[in-house]
């Protein structure tokens, strides 16, 4: 084997491991938003006013990214565990100079998001449980919650975007304000 053929291999295997990794620690694998989704959301953002926006688990920065191109005036934040798709995110940002976008590598269920006026994210459903528990117990209720594809349990969002594409995906707009604490 080449030094090239080692290093291609050792990569892949350090990108595998990590994705494994975070799949077996937080339960779902980085699933990047479809482009559908991502138009959808940062539509959704239009009219949300200037404060930062949060990504919770920005994978690989598809919407991330986008999101902090549209929105150069705001603050835009992300939270990704799993090493590789941060540290691509991370490298992108860098490359395009988007000094609004910060990337954490974090478990966003341990961050401090009461600074958030929007929370988008693309979960699965006992992370959204787990998400509505953590706004609930910190009294986040101040901000927008945009969700692809998963619902807030016992909660009924403000505006519901069913996407053109295979399974007519949802996304979810929800004001915090009229969170319900029955979970």
């Amino acid at each position: 084997m080449s030094t090239f053929e080692i290093v291609i291999v050792a990569v892949t295997i350090l990108t595998g491991t990590s994705i494994v990794w975070s799949t077996l620690t937080l339960g779902i694998s980085p699933m990047p938003s479809s482009k559908k989704a991502r138009k959808a959301i940062i539509h959704l953002t239009k009219d949300t006013g200037t404060g930062p926006i949060f990504d919770l688990g920005s994978g690989w920065g598809n919407l991330l990214i986008p999101l902090a191109k549209e929105y150069p005036e705001r603050q835009i934040v992300g939270y990704e565990l799993s090493l590789i798709p941060w540290l691509i995110a991370s490298l992108i940002k860098e490359i395009l100079s988007l000094n609004n976008l910060k990337i954490y590598r974090k478990n966003f269920f341990k961050a401090d998001l009461s600074s958030a006026s929007v929370i988008v994210c693309y979960l699965y459903p006992e992370g959204m449980i787990s998400i509505a528990k953590k706004l609930i117990s910190e009294n986040i209720t101040s901000c927008i919650l945009i969700s692809n594809n998963f619902s807030l349990p016992s909660q009924q969002p403000k505006k519901t975007v069913q996407l053109d594409d295979l399974y007519k995906s949802p996304v979810y707009l929800y004001d915090l304000c009229f969170l319900n604490p029955d979970i």
